[in-house]
């Protein structure tokens, strides 16, 4: 809770993955992928109630077994890689209503901290904003982003020519999303124009997509828990 209204958080993990099978349950650094996102958002100090969205029986077993309440079974339509990845957060919504708040924690983000999930609600609150998505300083230019055109023929992503100096660029990470539940409901889409961001670095940005992401969450993993990452 936070400014005495409640939060709820959202944890989608359905059974299937294209590129990366049953990559939720995949072991990291000795404990499934899906493990590490819901102690992070144990840690939380904001955090009302945590639940798991997902059709998997597995997926929902052993998420119970690290305290992840699970209430409801998501519908197998909600779990396509066609179904829209706000669809399972607004069917949580209407199935867990009366939260003022509601936070996104993805499983492919084992390195996102207590305190990321805190700032990002925290920034929400402070600043007054409807919602907040956590970034990373983007790594390449844009300006330098090609396309290939007839006959292999680079095409310049952007026409116009890289400013100078370069403004500060941010992706979004994928680790934290918040919004207003209200607010959501009715713009199904945590980016507007009045969301705010949370930076995060790049070591904790690690959004795992396929199995050369993987490699580097267990590089990554290693180093935070040997203490060598900064």
């Amino acid at each position: 809770m936070i400014g005495g209204e409640t939060v709820l958080a959202i944890i989608p993990a359905r059974g299937g993955s294209r590129r990366l099978p049953r990559k939720n349950l995949r072991p990291l650094a000795g404990k499934p992928l899906i493990a590490w996102t819901i102690e992070a958002a144990q840690g939380s100090r904001y955090l009302d109630r945590i639940v798991l969205s997902s059709e998997d029986e597995e997926t929902m077993r052993v998420a119970r077994k690290f305290g992840c309440d699970v209430p409801f079974v998501r519908p197998a339509a909600l779990a396509t890689d066609e179904a829209a990845g706000i669809a399972p957060v607004l069917d949580a919504l209407e199935r867990l209503p009366g939260y003022a708040w509601v936070v996104l924690l993805q499983p492919t983000s084992p390195l996102r901290s207590a305190p990321d999930i805190d700032a990002c609600i925290d920034a929400c609150v402070q600043g007054r904003a409807p919602a907040c998505v956590s970034v990373a300083p983007g790594a390449k230019s844009p300006w330098w982003t090609y396309t290939l055109g007839a006959g292999g023929r680079l095409q310049p992503l952007l026409e116009a020519a890289e400013p100078a100096p370069r403004p500060p660029l941010y992706l979004l990470n994928g680790a934290v999303y918040v919004a207003r539940c209200e607010w959501l409901q009715r713009h199904k889409n945590f980016l507007g124009p009045d969301t705010v961001a949370h930076v995060m670095p790049a070591a904790r940005s690690v959004d795992i997509d396929d199995e050369l992401d993987f490699k580097f969450a267990q590089l990554l993993m290693h180093e935070r828990n040997h203490g060598t990452l900064q």
